[in-house]
């Protein structure tokens, strides 16, 4: 499958704003079966610097400075992706628990993806006991880490319900799973503490995932939204796999990859600071778009371009936002 992407995220400030610096985490770093090309970055007002960088995990970042007074600020993010079929048919079991953490464990590496990075406790996916031991009831003693990996999804899907009000961009996994409620970072944060507590390298991804519309409904655009899949290191063969618990399926033709850390806070598309203002509001407007399907991109549901709107400079070459529902 092709992919045109736009992502736009337009924050409105209380007060004037003065100083600002962000990252931004919104280009897709190389994975496996995934080709990118045509990237472009919009910021209006243009920033007074912009530095790339390549992020400790697997994540393209983007450092801007603003030093000009502003009250409002978009940032819009483009590119083309081509998500390559994966083979037909069942995947290996690959290696049992017990040899796989022992496999993690011996690499000499600390590269990005690294499985020895992902199997210990990060800022947000921290050890939980009641978590381990519901993890250690649904995997089938000797199996396998492909048949653990997806106990573990499915038993998140079957047991959890989705519900955008029920949890905040701060909730822990912890919480979440008492709740048996949240969206797609919860479900991915919780899948992340139960796999590691089994000895799998578990890392958080973030990225977009196609929707489609009801039957006999058109397809809105910017209707859809950002998405995250855990990925489990499955062994030297097979290497990292997405598991979306969100949706009880191995990630695919219509998982976009952008990012990989240990958790959120590895890969957050936006996050920063300023200095002054009362607080702020953030709009967010994703479209996905099937390469084929007529529709336009980087507008909001339901509105049209701004042909009023200030002339804006791209920036070629290449906050804290709550992850939104599949």
């Amino acid at each position: 499958m092709i992919y045109d992407v736009c992502h736009r995220t337009t924050i409105h400030y209380a007060g004037v704003v003065r100083l600002a610096r962000f990252n931004l985490r919104l280009a897709p770093a190389p994975w496996p079966g995934q080709l990118v090309s045509n990237y472009r970055l919009v910021v209006d007002p243009h920033p007074a610097s912009l530095r790339e960088a390549e992020g400790p995990y697997l994540a393209h970042e983007c450092h801007l400075l603003l030093r000009e007074p502003i009250a409002r600020l978009t940032i819009e993010s483009r590119f083309r992706a081509e998500v390559l079929e994966r083979p037909v048919g069942p995947l290996p079991p690959g290696p049992p628990l017990a040899e796989l953490r022992a496999a993690a464990l011996a690499r000499r590496d600390l590269a990005r993806t690294s499985p020895a990075n992902y199997l210990f406790a990060s800022p947000i996916a921290r050890p939980d006991a009641d978590i381990a031991a519901w993890a250690a009831a649904h995997i089938p003693p000797g199996c396998g880490v492909v048949a653990a990996g997806q106990a573990l999804m499915q038993a998140i899907h079957a047991a959890f319900r989705f519900d955008a009000s029920a949890t905040r961009a701060d909730t822990s996994p912890t919480d979440a799973f008492r709740l048996r409620q949240g969206v797609c970072q919860d479900f991915t944060h919780v899948m992340i503490v139960a796999a590691r507590a089994q000895g799998i390298p578990a890392a958080y991804v973030s990225g977009y995932l196609r929707t489609l519309p009801p039957p006999g409904m058109p397809r809105l655009v910017g209707a859809d939204a950002m998405h995250a899949w855990a990925a489990l290191w499955c062994g030297d063969a097979l290497g990292w796999v997405g598991f979306d618990p969100t949706n009880a399926v191995l990630a695919g033709t219509d998982h976009i990859f952008v990012a990989m850390g240990r958790d959120y806070s590895d890969v957050a598309p936006l996050d920063g600071v300023f200095h002054g203002g009362d607080g702020q509001s953030m709009g967010v407007s994703v479209d996905v778009l099937p390469l084929g399907e007529e529709a336009g991109l980087g507008t909001e549901a339901g509105q049209g371009e701004d042909s009023n709107a200030p002339a804006q400079r791209q920036i070629p070459g290449f906050q804290r936002q709550r992850q939104a529902p599949a």
